[in-house]
């Protein structure tokens, strides 16, 4: 399998009146299609830097950003503009709302731009708002909303269009707890859904711990570049998602279990970890 992002020697210089600062220093990294990617490192070790240049949201001082068979670091503005709109999704730590639309208009912008009809596109996003616990803030506009919920927005944005990439700024940094992580389930849930792969940049240990694929910036190097063992994963999903997974993301209401249901919800850590370890072993064999 061919990675999905692949970065070659890749270096990123800046100019700070006449000082140079190296953000990132010769950076060789591959991730894997579908893979929950996480970037950690911290402030000022270079790992926003090294996510905006995966996104293509920065030219590279030297080296080279693939998605897929795309050098998007030999892109112009118009042609990443067109690549990013067509296959890439983002999440930003400063929601990156339009403040006169309402959330609804807000999450079904990416498919007015793919064409798709006002009655279908505010279908699909409002599903995407449902998912995130917002369908009663469909009507509202960013100002009437907490940060919170804007970001819960934003997340829905970036899901919509299912992309073959999501690049995500600390997407529950104005979360507390909870909703953190009753929305990084939904994310990680909606990622597989969707084959997505999930690039995100965090400082949080335990986010960090949910992921396949953990990535240490230091100084604007690789410090470490792990693939996390299976076992290892389920156990902190477990632990992360413990309680979580019948519960519904904060302003929607609880579903209720069906009566007779073959599928039991796993009540404890390890119940959980084993129900995660298996669904992961299981996908993995059909990839094979």
């Amino acid at each position: 399998m061919n990675p999905i992002v692949r970065v070659e020697h890749l270096r990123k210089v800046y100019r700070v009146g006449k000082e140079k600062v190296v953000a990132l220093n010769d950076v060789s990294l591959d991730i894997m299609p579908g893979e929950v990617c996480c970037i950690v490192g911290a402030s000022g070790s270079g790992k926003s830097t090294l996510l905006n240049q995966l996104a293509g949201l920065e030219k590279p001082t030297k080296g080279k950003v693939y998605i897929g068979k795309h050098e998007i670091s030999a892109m112009n503005e118009n042609e990443l503009a067109k690549f990013r709109q067509a296959h890439l999704g983002f999440i930003f730590q400063s929601y990156n709302l339009l403040p006169n639309l309402t959330a609804v208009e807000n999450v079904a912008m990416p498919l007015m731009f793919k064409g798709v009809s006002k009655k279908e596109r505010n279908k699909l996003a409002l599903a995407q708002l449902k998912r995130m616990g917002l369908a009663k803030r469909a009507d509202h506009k960013p100002k009437e909303m907490s940060g919170g919920q804007q970001q819960r927005v934003g997340i829905a944005r970036a899901f919509v269009l299912k992309p073959k990439v999501i690049f995500a700024d600390e997407p529950t940094g104005n979360l507390d707890t909870k909703t953190t992580k009753q929305v990084l389930y939904s994310m990680l849930g909606m990622a597989k859904e969707n084959g997505t792969t999930f690039v995100m940049v965090t400082h949080e240990k335990d986010l960090a711990g949910c992921a396949d694929r953990v990535i240490t910036i230091l100084d604007g190097n690789v410090l470490s570049n792990i693939l996390v063992d299976d076992e290892t994963k389920a156990k902190n999903r477990a632990k992360m998602f413990e309680g979580v997974a019948a519960d519904s993301v904060p302003d929607e209401p609880v579903a209720a279990q069906p009566e007779n249901t073959s599928e039991v919800v796993p009540k404890t850590a390890a119940e959980t970890a084993e129900k995660i370890k298996n669904t992961i072993i299981n996908s993995e064999e059909k990839k094979q």
